[in-house]
């Protein structure tokens, strides 16, 4: 156990079952992803504290510790409506901060009144649960033995459709092979794309080391192994754990109902078994069969109502369905008359809920197919909200429609109130329709800042809520009272919208063709230029023979040679060590392409490690963040450098730090933070820390 030797003796129980369960969750959550065998590693699990665990053989264990760890082995963390065992990162607290749970802040939680559960929920949220599993096996491996190929079929190749699909969201160039069980011909081609993509042989074939590398970009591109995961932002109708609090059965009616027949409809197109519903928000004969069959499916009592149970099975099976086929993101095309498919059953469906909510717009019917009646809603809809009524669902319309249909699944909107609109001040012991608007922000925000504390959407203000604004506040330049006035009402409504809207921002750098042909021997800027594109190439392409250890310098020296002829006999060029104006421009799309294909990871993975994604103006998140420190640290040790503000978004004043820095430490100076500069900041950050203590 990663504790802080003999001390820990002193813990209350309940601190120490908080702690076990969390590392118990983390090691299981770094299995079930897969984490080291899709990065070609031979082992599931280190023994390195700074990754994932450590364990002293032949140190003193005590009997608390044995007992303790006896009960809780098969005990872990899930969030509801995730299938994964959560990433719990934690750290000690004291001489190591993290955005998860604080080891030693678990003493006090405890001390508090605390169970073991609630301290979880503390530093995780809400949407946490305990789940013990007498499923005790050993670890398998994912990979289905044999090779893939055209005409292959079974679960095995579903599962490598749908992480395909979804891995098609952030590529979009590589295709989305429909979810059939049959290897065909979208499916190679798919497959060949993500090949050539990622450096490996382009043959279609999904053997080991493709299965693998598929595996990892799914994990990496829903987040699974983070605190920030697919499972934490993935935005269903209702947000996990949204149970009504009312069974729904024949007879009832509403919204809710709508909710259930829209998940059942939406399954039942991918689950032939599954009964397909009508959205009508009236709890039928129809509605109770398709419960029973649903409940039947995964081993639920099937008694044709939906508690709380069967909602929580019916939102997971949803969101799982919807995050590997594409999930609520904008689908990248406008979506007019005569447009079909599950991006329009969607819209409609958000139509839907914005109509229980607002008086000027009307109903539609939730059946795939973009006609009239969907054009006549979108229209007024884009009426009510100052958009162009062109009754086209580009991007602004698709966010806006999202926006609102959350806002009313979410009960954060009263009747004919816009989401953002401002109503009344808040403060604590208000309650009702606000105060859940306020509470539903602050968690969103809580996920991108460790320093706000997340809280319940229950509609009550408490203390909780009240130490969430201030924190909020605090962090925005408000005045920290605790209230929620206009001001602050606006500023959380703004931080939240760009956080869900604007996404990664990567700068394409401007990188001019060298003046004449680069050969051995060449010294000057240029070859430096040229050092840092194949180096940062060689990161995605393992075929680029330059490895990351090597240092990039201003002489063509016979290792640059070398990776310049792999470079150009991996793109296909004439291989003569010689770089001209032509080469350039095919190495500099490709590194091109790689930035903008890649977005910039919400949080470094794990503590420090470099996110294997650029970072630049207009990222945001716990990795940039980081970077905020750290340029901090060393403006505090160097008069010259400039101090940031540490607010997770990389604004100007982080560019213009940033640049100045790279100067100073003879990087490029891209004002982008690439692999160089993160391990530079990361080690200079560290060797002023060391010097602070040792002083």
């Amino acid at each position: 156990m990663a504790f802080c030797g003999a001390g820990t003796l002193s813990w209350p129980e309940e601190a120490l079952r908080a702690n076990i369960i969390a590392q118990v969750s983390l090691a299981l959550n770094r299995i079930w992803t897969e984490w080291y065998p899709s990065r070609g590693y031979s082992f599931n699990i280190t023994g390195s504290p700074g990754y994932d665990q450590a364990y002293v053989k032949g140190r003193t264990v005590f009997a608390v510790m044995e007992r303790l760890t006896a009960e809780l082995f098969n005990t872990y963390v899930q969030r509801t409506g995730d299938a994964e065992p959560y990433f719990t990162e934690y750290c000690d607290g004291k001489t190591v901060t993290c955005p998860g749970m604080k080891q030693w802040g678990t003493v006090d939680r405890a001390k508090e009144g605390m169970n073991a559960l609630q301290i979880l929920r503390y530093y995780y949220g809400n949407r946490v649960q305990l789940v013990t599993t007498d499923n005790i096996a050993a670890i398998p491996s994912s990979y289905p033995g044999s090779p893939l190929r055209r005409g292959s079929t079974g679960t095995n190749v579903r599962i490598l459709q749908k992480q395909l699909s979804r891995i098609a969201k952030d590529y979009p160039s590589f295709g989305k092979p429909a979810v059939t069980g049959t290897f065909d011909e979208a499916t190679e081609n798919s497959v060949k794309k993500f090949q050539k993509q990622f450096g490996l042989t382009a043959d279609g074939i999904v053997g080991k080391a493709t299965w693998y590398k598929i595996s990892y970009i799914y994990v990496s591109v829903k987040d699974l192994a983070e605190l920030t995961s697919e499972g934490e932002t993935a935005e269903g109708i209702q947000t996990a754990g949204g149970w009504p609090g009312t069974v729904l059965r024949r007879g009832s009616t509403g919204s809710n109902v709508e909710q259930v027949q829209f998940w059942l409809s939406d399954l039942a197109q991918f689950d032939a078994s599954l009964v397909n519903v009508t959205v009508d928000g009236s709890f039928g004969a129809a509605t109770e069969r398709a419960v029973r069959t649903f409940q039947q499916s995964r081993g639920l009592t099937a008694d044709g109502a939906v508690g709380q149970t069967t909602w929580n099975a019916l939102y997971a099976a949803w969101v799982d369905a919807q995050s590997d086929l594409g999930g609520t993101a904008w689908p990248g095309t406008a979506l007019r008359r005569g447009s079909t498919g599950m991006e329009v059953r969607l819209v409609q469906f958000w139509l839907r809920l914005a109509a229980d909510n607002y008086s000027a717009l009307r109903t539609v019917t939730v059946d795939g197919n973009f006609g009239a009646a969907t054009v006549r809603a979108v229209q007024a809809f884009q009426t009510l909200f100052g958009l162009t009524s062109d009754g086209v669902v580009g991007r602004s319309t698709w966010n806006k429609l999202k926006e609102v249909g959350l806002a009313v699944a979410n009960k954060i909107v009263a009747a004919n109130i816009a989401p953002g609109q401002f109503t009344t001040t808040t403060r604590e012991g208000s309650s009702g329709t606000a105060v859940r608007a306020v509470q539903f922000y602050l968690r969103r925000l809580a996920a991108y800042y460790s320093d706000v504390p997340t809280v319940t959407v229950d509609g009550r203000f408490g203390a909780a809520t009240t130490r969430a604004v201030k924190a909020w506040q605090s962090r925005a330049g408000l005045t920290a009272d605790g209230v929620v006035g206009r001001l602050t009402f606006q500023s959380l409504y703004d931080a939240a919208s760009a956080l869900d809207t604007s996404g990664p921002v990567v700068r394409t750098v401007a990188l001019p063709a060298p003046n004449a042909t680069l050969r051995p021997g060449d010294t000057g800027p240029e070859v430096l230029r040229l050092n840092r594109l194949l180096l940062f190439l060689s990161q995605w392409i393992p075929e680029i023979n330059f490895t990351a250890s090597d240092t990039p310098s201003d002489t063509f020296d016979p290792e640059l040679e070398i990776a310049v002829r792999s470079a150009q006999r991996y793109f296909g060029l004439a291989e003569t060590g010689e770089v001209t104006a032509a080469d350039w421009d095919v190495f500099r799309t490709a590194v091109e392409q790689l930035l903008a294909a890649n977005p910039a990871g919400a949080s470094p993975e794990p503590s420090g490690v470099w996110p294997a994604s650029a970072l630049a103006l207009g990222s945001a998140g716990p990795a940039v963040l980081q970077v905020q420190q750290w340029l901090n640290i060393i403006a505090a040790a160097d008069q010259t450098a400039d101090f940031v503000p540490e607010t997770g978004q990389f604004d100007t004043a982080t560019q213009a730090a940033l640049e100045s820095y790279q100067l100073t430490a003879g990087l490029e100076t891209l004002g982008v933070v690439d692999v160089d500069t993160w391990e530079s900041l990361r080690l200079a950050a560290q060797g002023l820390c060391r010097e602070c203590k040792e002083g």
